[in-house]
C-alpha cells in the first residue's frame, strides 16, 4: 500500500470519528466532508473509468451535503412547516449518502467502478456516519416504512439476472440497508450486531472475489467448473449473505425479526421474509447450474488452507451460528 493511500485512509477513518462523535450539526457535516475528501483519492486512477466513477460520486455526495448543510439553516427556524422540512431533506441527504432506494441509482453504477477494496469499504464503512447520524434525526415512521418497502423491492427486483458481482453485492447491500433501517431505532444493540455481521460476510465475499479476481458471474462460473471444493465456500457464503439458516448471516436477522414481533410490527416483518426469500431464490437460481456441473479439478481445497485468513474467514462463517445460539442458550 502506496503512502498517500495510508495517509487517506487514516482521514477516511477520520472523518467518520468526527462526524458520529460530534455535539454539533456543524462539526458533524465538517466530518462528512472530510471523509468525502478523503475517498475521493482512494477511487481516483489513472485511467477514464476511474475518473469518471469519482467524479460521480463526487457529485452525488456533494449534492447530499448541501442538502445536509440547507436543512442545518433550516432548523434554525421555529416555524412547524419548515421544521418538518427539515426532518424530509435532512433524512433523506443521509439515506442518499447510503444509496438506499429511491435514491440508490448512482450507488449501482458507481460500485461496478470500483476495485474490490474501495467496494468493500463503500459496502461497509461508508455507511457508518450516515446510518448513526439519521438515528438522531427526527423521523417520521411513514416515511421510514416507505423507504424501507421500496429498498425491499428495488434490490430484489433488480437482482434479476444481474451478472456483475459488485452490483449483486451493492444490492444484496440495500436489502440488508432495509434490515438495519427497521431495527435501528427499536434497538442500537441489534442494529450494531447485525452491521458487524453484514461487514463480516460481506469482507469475505470482496475478499474472495479479489483474491480469485472475479468480477462477473460468467468468470465465477467457469472458475468453479474448475475447483471442486470452492462450489461449497461460495455457495455457503451467498446464503449466509442471504441469511439463511444455519449460516452465519441467519443470527442477526433472527434478533431482528423476534425484536419486531415483540413490538408487534407484524406487517414490517412479513415485508422483510417475503423479499429476503426473494433474495435467496435468486442466489439458489444463480448457483444452481454450477453446482450440478461436472467437476474436473479436486486441489482448490489445499489452496484455501494456505490462505489462512480466507480459511477462518469461511470457517467462522460455517460455524458462527451455532456459536452464537450456544451462546444465547447459557447467557
Amino acid at each position: 500500500m502506496k503512502f498517500y493511500q495510508i495517509l487517506f485512509m487514516n482521514t477516511l477513518i477520520l472523518g467518520t470519528l468526527i462526524s458520529i462523535s460530534a455535539y454539533s450539526w456543524l462539526a458533524m457535516w465538517m466530518g462528512l466532508e472530510v471523509n468525502l475528501l478523503s475517498f475521493i483519492p482512494l477511487i481516483s486512477k489513472n485511467n477514464s473509468l476511474s475518473s469518471e466513477t469519482a467524479f460521480k460520486y463526487f457529485i452525488v455526495q456533494a449534492l447530499s451535503s448541501m442538502m445536509i448543510l440547507f436543512s442545518i439553516i433550516m432548523s434554525l427556524n421555529l416555524d412547524s412547516m419548515i421544521f418538518n422540512s427539515w426532518i424530509y431533506l435532512s433524512s433523506s441527504a443521509f439515506l442518499m449518502k447510503m444509496g438506499c432506494a429511491p435514491f440508490h441509482f448512482w450507488f449501482i453504477e458507481i460500485i461496478s467502478g470500483l476495485n474490490w477494496v474501495n467496494t468493500m469499504i463503500i459496502l461497509t464503512w461508508q455507511k457508518i456516519a450516515p446510518m448513526i447520524l439519521l438515528m438522531f434525526t427526527f423521523f417520521s415512521n411513514f416515511y421510514l416504512n416507505f423507504i424501507i418497502c421500496v429498498s425491499l423491492f428495488f434490490s430484489s427486483f433488480k437482482s434479476w439476472n444481474q451478472t456483475n458481482l459488485k452490483k449483486i453485492l451493492a444490492l444484496s447491500s440495500m436489502n440488508h440497508m432495509s434490515w438495519m433501517l427497521s431495527i435501528f431505532l427499536l434497538n442500537h444493540s441489534i442494529w450494531m450486531i447485525y452491521f458487524i455481521f453484514y461487514s463480516f460476510i460481506t469482507l469475505t465475499l470482496t475478499l474472495m472475489f479479489k483474491i480469485f479476481n472475479l468480477n462477473f458471474f460468467m468468470q465465477l462460473n467457469n472458475f468453479l467448473i474448475l475447483n471442486k471444493n470452492s462450489k461449497l465456500l461460495f455457495f455457503s457464503n451467498f446464503l449466509s449473505l442471504s441469511g439463511l439458516p444455519p449460516f452465519l448471516g441467519f443470527f442477526p436477522k433472527w434478533l431482528v425479526l423476534l425484536s419486531l414481533m415483540n413490538k408487534k410490527f407484524f406487517f414490517l416483518s412479513l415485508m422483510l421474509i417475503f423479499f429476503t426469500l426473494w433474495m435467496i431464490y435468486i442466489y439458489l437460481s444463480m448457483m444452481f447450474n454450477t453446482l450440478t456441473l461436472k467437476i474436473s479439478e479436486p486441489l482448490y481445497l489445499f489452496t484455501l488452507i494456505n490462505n489462512k485468513i480466507l480459511f477462518f474467514l469461511n470457517f467462522f462463517n460455517l460455524t458462527g451460528l451455532m456459536i452464537f445460539s450456544i451462546l444465547l442458550v447459557y447467557f
